[in-house]
């Protein structure tokens, strides 16, 4: 089979690459160049920074040391402008709406399995493969994303967006390999990237402070912290659309703590936080997921799972679908930080059903934005 493979400079694209050329396969391998850090204008802030902190040209550098060493072929392809499009630009959109999404997603569903398949298409490849975490089932026909043998790895989460049409014309090849033996081939195999550190955040940021990344683009603003329990202002916040509903650290906020940030009104400006005797204000019991991307069929109303963020732990639900846009999740057990503008992503047992946005969030029946904001606004103007 001839098969393209997205490879990063990181340890488990190459291992994928390595076992589909183990496996007899006729492998060539690309490079994804997805953000210009200097074009895009992301150091205008701070002229001393350059293009190592978010380091694309030393990760090709390693894609093309692995390639090199596996005597694979390595192409490269720039999609700069698609990123900035239809990624950086949403990206930015929902920030300034106070929402916090998920540019991971966004990247796998309109860059690695969209404008990277057309590429692969064009070039004459049939199959793309990655170093994702994921495995990749089949029910009545179609393609179904199933959670990784390695639990603590499973990325299924990042790709709940992708179009279910390509699952047809993918493969993951670590679907049932634990990291822990990633690293040992690539060891193995004297890859100079077997002990090169996993990539975590987000790679236009990079290794920078996220605020200060931020600023070049939504510039800060500072504004009051306002307790919604003692209706009094405790501090001062850097700038509303920067925090993210459950956030403790960072508050700045002195006296007897901690704080928790439990809402953010984006017209006045003012962040909402509560102490810890009154973190019930962070528990919702259901929720309306919209913009639903379906990726296995099923009945509903159903008992299922949720994950409404990646490293939190999957939440018993019960799924109730309004229509093919949006669902009705419900968890009377509770959770905390279910956040507007993150991803909700709903599996039967291990397969992914489907991923769609978290729109509104509620307590008791009670839209819980809706009621900090209220309580919010009767603090003492002192």
């Amino acid at each position: 089979m001839k098969i393209l493979v997205g490879l990063s400079g990181g340890v488990d694209s190459a291992i994928a690459a390595y076992l589909l050329q183990k496996q007899g396969h006729d492998v060539t391998c690309a490079f994804m160049r997805n953000w210009d850090s200097v074009a895009n204008g992301d150091f205008a802030g701070n002229p001393t920074l350059n293009d190592s902190v978010c380091s694309q040209e030393s990760d090709y550098a390693d894609a093309k040391a692995v390639a090199d060493k596996l005597g694979l072929p390595l192409l490269r392809v720039d999609f700069i402008k698609e990123y900035w499009d239809d990624v950086f630009q949403t990206f930015l959109s929902e920030y300034q709406k106070g929402r916090t999404p998920n540019p991971d997603i966004l990247c796998n569903r309109y860059i690695k399995f969209a404008k990277f398949m057309k590429f692969a298409r064009q070039e004459g490849f049939e199959t793309v493969a990655t170093g994702h975490y994921v495995k990749l089932g089949h029910e009545n026909g179609h393609g179904v994303l199933i959670k990784a043998d390695d639990r603590n790895k499973d990325q299924s989460y990042f790709l709940a967006e992708v179009n279910r049409e390509v699952l047809d014309h993918v493969l993951f090849p670590l679907a049932e390999v634990e990291k822990t033996e990633v690293r040992r081939i690539a060891t193995e195999l004297d890859l100079s990237i077997a002990k090169k550190k996993d990539s975590t955040g987000i790679c236009f940021i990079g290794e920078r402070d996220f605020r200060a990344f931020l600023s070049n683009y939504l510039p800060m603003k500072s504004g009051k912290i306002v307790n919604i329990v003692e209706k009094k202002v405790v501090g001062e916040h850097k700038g509303v659309l920067y925090y993210t509903i459950g956030q403790r650290k960072g508050l700045d906020i002195g006296g007897i703590g901690p704080f928790f940030v439990v809402g953010k009104n984006v017209e006045t400006n003012i962040l909402y936080v509560v102490d810890q005797e009154h973190r019930h204000w962070l528990t919702s019991d259901s929720c309306l997921v919209t913009k639903m991307n379906w990726l296995a069929n099923r009945q509903f109303p159903l008992r299922g799972s949720a994950k409404f963020r990646y490293r939190q732990q999957d939440q018993a639900v019960t799924i109730e679908k309004i229509d093919e846009q949006s669902v009705l999740l419900k968890y009377p057990q509770g959770v905390e930080a279910v956040t507007p503008g993150q991803e909700a992503v709903l599996y039967d047992g291990d397969v992914m059903i489907a991923g769609g946005q978290i729109d509104i969030v509620y307590q008791n029946g009670q839209d819980l934005k809706a009621k900090v904001n209220q309580e919010g606004k009767q603090y003492r103007h002192e």
